[in-house]
């Protein structure tokens, strides 16, 4: 029996499946990751309990996966980790994050690019896929948004401004 070879996915670092597939166009990683991204995905929207979870799933994947300096990477960056933000900090919930999100990228105003930390974090969408239910997935992705937005702690000032700015 042979065992599929493993790579370290470039954005998040976790090791996945050496496959190849698709991946997200400005999202770096690795396309095993990106396919278990996807399951998340589809267990979040096929399963009402874990739902729940989906705002900070969103937020944490896009955090621990910038890609090169580009306009739509850094409004994609900034505006996920305004949305993380205002969850973690403030206790918003979903529907909130989910408007100042739709309101960072509406106002039509270049983000700066924010250069990501080194490491991203230690959970990761590989740990969101082993939960075994609707209560540990949850537990877990609030992990996982918790230590993605612990990671970037030298630009929370940069956030909170942009917040700021934003009226949020």
């Amino acid at each position: 029996m042979t065992s599929t070879p493993t790579i370290r996915c470039v954005g998040c670092g976790a090791p996945f499946p050496d496959v190849s597939g698709p991946t997200h166009p400005y999202m770096e990683s690795c396309p095993g990751c990106w396919a278990a991204y996807g399951e998340v995905l589809a267990r979040e929207y096929g399963d009402r309990g874990h739902w729940a979870s989906h705002r900070l799933t969103v937020d944490a994947y896009a955090v621990q996966h910038p890609d090169r300096p580009s306009r739509k990477s850094a409004q994609s960056v900034a505006g996920h980790l305004m949305s993380l933000c205002v969850v973690l900090e403030r206790g918003m919930p979903a529907e909130g994050a989910t408007k100042v999100l739709a309101a960072a990228v509406d106002c039509g105003v270049p983000y700066p690019w924010l250069t990501p930390p080194a490491s991203r974090g230690d959970i990761t969408v590989a740990d969101v896929r082993k939960a075994a239910d609707a209560g540990e997935h949850a537990e877990v992705v609030l992990r996982w948004a918790k230590g993605a937005w612990a990671a970037w702690a030298p630009r929370h000032g940069q956030i909170h401004a942009l917040l700021r700015s934003l009226g949020a």
